[in-house]
């Protein structure tokens, strides 16, 4: 628990916060610099880089035949009941389901063919661009917690890093994990009413006392060092956690009333109910993510319903879609119109894709070969498709794009040479943090 003590030295106004479970030490990452650090370091540098990346999880594995990649003239076992409608971009068609990403395909990027995935229901690959399978002591850092290892906070009121993602039944689907770098690099997960808890109401930064006396109190951490590090990371959190307990900026950017009415409406309400063991069908996790990254925050994770169709996969999707065709597309248009797209990459995808071949219980089971990608913003050169599958969208063909090379295009996005940059594991040895592939030179 942070407990910050008032003037007379006895007198607990904070505690609450632990016990509503939204700041909670070791759980909440606000990027591993004390404050006098990020403060110095944005001095030096004039303005902080804003440069983010938001990433979109569809947990289950999403049908990639029955939303980018559709086969109309396939067998009818495998194309399934949705027809292709063309797009803005002459050539390139998607599903009949997601007409308003159809009528932006210049500001996208669908990739047919993302390959190496496990075929194991986990976000770990989509979040760290890693196998599971094969990890070092303390496992792969997500993209979000190398990100604020390497970068840091744009300032001492905003988290680099922050995972919208509500605890889903199935744990391998839960994000918010900082691996090998320890927990000052977890993301902050703000959930249900704890936004609350961002705002000491009727308390002034004069009430909390002397500044520099509760920064020498929290330096007294340093003292307690033990062989794990894990010290270390607890005082780089307190550090930060101060600094947004006593700002209004982010409960301000999670705040979603600030926002027009039209604005909301166009990302739409959907539902807090969940959706099979996976997510909420939850639309205004979109705007918030929006609102996030213009805040400062370097990256937002955001999990969106339940893709797993072993049946009734063409009455799922038509449930599924029409949503994540909105809420997508509302993001994208809100980006650009507020000048973001060239600073804010997107990325929506899922752990793997689904069989060619429809099952007798009319559902597509785990297809590891052959899976969907789709990029927006970051200045990358969208309005084109990348890879084509074979004719029954079971295999790459063309142009197969393994999710290292995803990652090592996010991380160009934002300044970060990911041939060159390693971080260090807990043995000390550095790990490169994309395995070597390059950023996508049909992208950059």
């Amino acid at each position: 628990m942070l407990t910050i003590l008032g003037n007379s030295g006895g007198g607990r106004f904070c505690d609450r916060v632990s016990r509503r479970g939204f700041l909670k030490i070791g759980g909440l990452a606000l990027g591993g610099l004390s404050m006098s650090d990020v403060l110095r370091a944005e001095a030096q540098s004039g303005s902080p880089s804003h440069k983010s990346v938001i990433m979109i999880f569809l947990p289950g594995g999403p049908p990639h035949q029955d939303m980018y990649d559709l086969k109309p003239d396939a067998p009818s076992e495998v194309r399934g009941e949705f027809q292709p409608i063309k797009t803005n971009v002459p050539g390139i068609e998607i599903c009949e389901h997601m007409p308003r990403l159809a009528g932006m395909m210049d500001k996208l990027v669908p990739i047919r063919t993302i390959v190496g995935a496990t075929g194991s229901h986990y976000s770990f690959q989509c979040m760290t661009g890693r196998s599971h399978a094969r990890q070092p002591q303390g496992g792969w850092p997500e993209l979000g917690s190398v990100v604020a290892r390497l970068q840091g906070s744009t300032s001492p009121a905003m988290p680099p890093y922050v995972g919208l993602s509500p605890k889903m039944q199935h744990t391998p689907y839960n994000s918010g994990y900082p691996g090998f770098l320890g927990p000052a690099y977890a993301p902050f997960q703000p959930n249900g009413d704890g936004k609350d808890d961002l705002v000491l109401q009727g308390v002034t930064l004069e009430r909390l006392g002397d500044r520099k006396q509760l920064v020498r109190a929290f330096d007294q951490l340093n003292r307690q060092a033990d062989t794990t590090g894990m010290m270390e990371g607890m005082d780089a959190f307190q550090r930060q956690a101060f600094g947004v307990l006593t700002s209004s900026r982010l409960a301000e950017a999670l705040n979603l009333d600030k926002e027009p009415a039209a604005v909301r409406a166009r990302y739409g309400e959907g539902t807090a109910q969940h959706q099979g063991d996976g997510a909420p069908r939850l639309m205004p996790q979109f705007l918030m993510a929006r609102r996030l990254v213009e805040a400062g925050v370097r990256c937002v994770t955001v999990s969106f319903s339940f893709w797993d169709y072993h049946g009734s996969n063409f009455a799922n999707a038509r449930a599924n879609l029409p949503p994540l065709d909105q809420g997508v597309s509302a993001l994208v248009e809100d980006l650009h119109q507020r000048g973001l797209d060239r600073d804010v990459s997107v990325v929506v995808w899922g752990e793997f894709g689904r069989t060619p071949k429809i099952n007798a219980s009319a559902g597509r089971d785990h297809w590891p070969n052959v899976s969907c990608a789709l990029l927006a913003g970051g200045g990358m050169r969208t309005g084109q498709v990348i890879g084509a599958t074979d004719r029954q969208a079971a295999e790459a063909k063309d142009r197969p794009v393994r999710f290292e090379e995803v990652f090592a295009t996010l991380y160009n996005r934002l300044g970060i040479d990911a041939d060159a940059t390693t971080v260090n594991d807990l043995s000390g040895r550095p790990q490169y943090i994309a395995e070597h592939y390059p950023a996508m030179r049909e992208l950059i």
